[in-house]
């Protein structure tokens, strides 16, 4: 049977030397201890070359908040993308109560990335996304589970490049580190800086 770790290897050797350089950059990253992150396997179809992450903070046996972060090249470009590179991220949180009955909540999250990318002074272009809120509640057998809401961010934008065609991609794990951090509620990786306001902290998303 193939390896695919060495089919993943093979892919990344054929691929051209931007993309490895940005990928690189994102493997070598330093992050907040409370953030695990673990590659995991990219989506095929939505450019030439990708590599995705995924995450979880971690707070004791919680899981506070999770998500997935995309790298996307096409060398071509891409008109949509103004540019060869793009970043998709989905972001996810329970929320109590209180939180989620805010109105002004899905403009605050969005506000959060696009911050946490200002914060790090990174350029990029063409932002878009959709932050959604989403409540349960049990009923029967389940009758027993409290009710809970969640709040959703899924985004993407366009990185700018800098020397060599290669965005700072390391930069842009850092800032997305830092809305995922925000999301679940922990104080801010600077200390002293009182402009950022979390969400407080809560029971983490339940199991897939």
């Amino acid at each position: 049977m193939d390896d695919p770790k060495e089919g993943e290897r093979d892919a990344m050797e054929a691929a051209p030397l931007p993309f490895r350089a940005a990928v690189d950059a994102l493997r070598a990253a330093r992050l907040r201890p409370q953030i695990e992150i673990d590659p995991t396997k990219p989506p095929q179809r939505l450019a030439p070359f990708t590599y995705a992450l995924e995450a979880t903070v971690v707070d004791g046996d919680e899981d506070l908040a999770d998500g997935r972060l995309v790298l996307l090249h096409d060398p071509a470009g891409h008109d949509a993308w103004q540019g060869s590179f793009r970043l998709v991220t989905l972001v996810r949180a329970e929320l109590e109560a209180e939180m989620a009955a805010d109105p002004l909540l899905p403009e605050v999250c969005w506000s959060w990335l696009t911050g946490a990318l200002q914060a790090r002074g990174l350029s990029y272009g063409e932002p878009s996304g959709t932050v959604t809120r989403a409540g349960s509640h049990y009923f029967g057998g389940l009758a027993d589970r409290p009710a809970n809401s969640q709040i959703e961010i899924r985004a993407s934008w366009t990185p700018r490049e800098g020397l060599g065609g290669v965005p700072d991609t390391a930069s842009h794990l850092a800032s997305w580190c830092d809305l995922l951090a925000q999301i679940a509620g922990l104080p801010p990786a600077a200390p002293g800086d009182a402009s950022i306001v979390s969400l407080p902290q809560r029971r983490g998303p339940q199991s897939r």
